[in-house]
């Protein structure tokens, strides 16, 4: 059964399964570099560049950047610049549908007098005067004019990505918000993200066997259905027998964000969600007016953590999920407390494979410790469907301590009064809550949900403006959330039903009965987050 999308991604997990077998055993990378690289490489024809000299260059600067890349750059995408095919330059040409009208349109639109036609009335776009507004493509009756990008330039919804002066790609940092569409679309895999594997490796492995210390596993809700040659309860096992102490679902620290951030929501009238790491870091770039609403709370892999170095505070926390993105919060301080290393599927899977575990042959060890929306997290629409859920409880929770309060006192600020949105109107929508006063204003919880980057970017620029209705925004920077990200194995419907499916089998009904599912429990408790 195919596993990747892309060839390039099968290449990335040559070179990391290689990777991760020789740190298993001990060698150094550095000792081990050229021989890392001819067995990725086989001795014949080359299958990425003119010559297999060449192709075993570009493997040895991916084994580089996966022992965490050019030291003077910290950002987690960066160009291999060997790999880099120096694309054509990008924008605006004419193309062969040109008729040689009568008309000239495209040379009337022009305003900088960068179109001309030749001896043969076809048009000539003179780069030296084009500023590629576009407005030629426009006026063509016949679509000849087209805007050509680069892959990587095209995926790149923030202009993080431009051309250097001897073609390869370069990536600002200081634009950059990690997403990995990039390393995703390019054809020659001249993007790539850096890679925490043999870290995490030599951390199991230190651990001797968990007893100096417990390294954990949280793992991301958007695993369902990305390996498709076994069941989810089988791949869970496999994590095990890598060396962790533990396997949870971060699915259980959604429900903690879900219900913090409808409190949160409640109290302040307008939030972004903080939950997508490149969503936040856009917001500051882009929108730093807005920063200030960006839910405090940490994200569902920082809870997750959180919670268990609580109760395990020697423990060592590696997230595994479809981020990129995840890969620059955990550098934050606030953030590396609580989880020390993130791995992607892509790398997971080629740990499995280094140590070759056949998962399909394992039994199935089945995790249930999270609600079906925390576990629908993974694609759009599900942190709102959560918070709309959260805010319905703490509105119920409020009613019942109202009701069991002598002489009909109120609740303890359980769920509070309803503010106007980012317009400055009364928000509208579904899943209003009562506040506690009789003369409060009725809260409605009235989302908008955001399917990629060019979405986010629409409703930001609106709240911006104080155009926005709502009063909450889901921000999700890659195409259908999570499940969409770009170190994901597979992309497509199929991984939304997975998800939905996922979230059904959990036993869990309620994020309250989550929250409350540990008190009296030693080893964990969440308790609190349900006050």
């Amino acid at each position: 059964m195919r596993i990747f999308d892309t060839y390039v991604q099968k290449l990335k997990y040559k070179v990391l399964t290689e990777l991760a077998r020789q740190t298993w055993v001990g060698n150094d990378a550095f000792s081990v570099f050229n021989d890392i690289a001819n067995q990725v490489v086989k001795k014949g024809e080359p299958t990425m560049s003119c010559c297999i000299y060449k192709d075993r260059a570009i493997v040895a600067e991916r084994i580089r950047i996966a022992l965490g890349g050019k030291k003077e750059d910290h950002n987690v995408i960066q160009v291999i610049d060997i790999a880099c095919d120096e694309c054509p330059v990008a924008g605006h040409v004419v193309t062969d549908l040109c008729r040689g009208c009568v008309a000239h349109a495209c040379v009337d639109a022009c305003k900088l007098g960068a179109i001309t036609v030749d001896s043969h009335q076809k048009a000539e776009i003179d780069k030296s005067k084009c500023v590629e507004c576009g407005k030629c493509a426009k006026s063509c009756p016949y679509s000849a004019i087209a805007n050509f990008k680069r892959p990587c330039e095209k995926a790149c919804k923030v202009d993080a990505i431009s051309m250097a002066p001897d073609g390869v790609a370069q990536i600002d940092s200081e634009k950059c918000i990690e997403c990995g569409a990039c390393v995703y679309k390019c054809p020659f895999g001249a993007t790539l993200d850096v890679s925490s594997i043999t870290d995490i490796i030599k951390t199991i492995v230190d651990s001797d066997n968990n007893k100096n210390y417990h390294v954990h596993a949280i793992v991301a809700p958007a695993i369902a259905g990305q390996f498709q040659y076994a069941k989810a309860g089988q791949l869970i096992s496999a994590i095990r027998e890598l060396g962790f102490y533990a396997v949870e679902e971060v699915a259980l620290g959604a429900d903690i964000v879900a219900y913090k951030e409808a409190q949160e929501l409640q109290e302040k009238g307008f939030l972004t969600s903080s939950c997508c790491p490149a969503f936040v870091k856009y917001i500051k770039m882009k929108f730093p007016q807005l920063a200030e609403h960006i839910s405090h709370n940490l994200s569902p892999m920082a809870e997750t953590g959180k919670l268990i170095k609580e109760q395990d505070p020697d423990a060592k926390i590696v997230f595994i999920g479809p981020c990129t993105a995840k890969k620059g919060e955990v550098r934050k301080p606030e953030v590396h407390q609580y989880v020390d290393y993130v791995m992607t599927f892509e790398e997971l899977q080629a740990m499995i494979d280094s140590k070759d575990i056949a998962v399909d042959q394992l039994p199935e060890t089945e995790l249930d410790t999270a609600t079906y929306y925390g576990r629908v997290f993974a694609r759009t629409g599900g942190l709102s469907e959560a918070v709309t859920e959260a805010v319905r409880e703490q509105k119920a929770a409020a009613e019942a301590a109202k009701a069991d309060a002598p002489d009909g006192a109120g609740a303890s600020g359980a769920v509070a009064s309803g503010e106007a949105g980012a317009s400055g109107k009364p928000a509208n929508g579904d899943g209003a809550c009562d506040g506690d006063s009789a003369d409060s204003k009725p809260f409605v919880f009235d989302p908008i949900v955001c399917d990629g980057i060019d979405s986010c970017k629409t409703a930001l620029l609106r709240a911006s403006k104080g155009l926005l209705p709502n009063n909450f925004i889901e921000g999700m920077v890659c195409t259908d959330g999570c499940i969409g990200g770009a170190a994901c194995l597979s992309h497509g419907n199929a991984d939304k039903r997975a998800i939905d499916n996922y979230g059904k089998k959990a036993s869990h009904k309620e994020i309250r009965d989550v929250l409350t599912s540990g008190c009296g429990d030693e080893r964990i408790s969440l308790c609190k987050y349900a006050e």
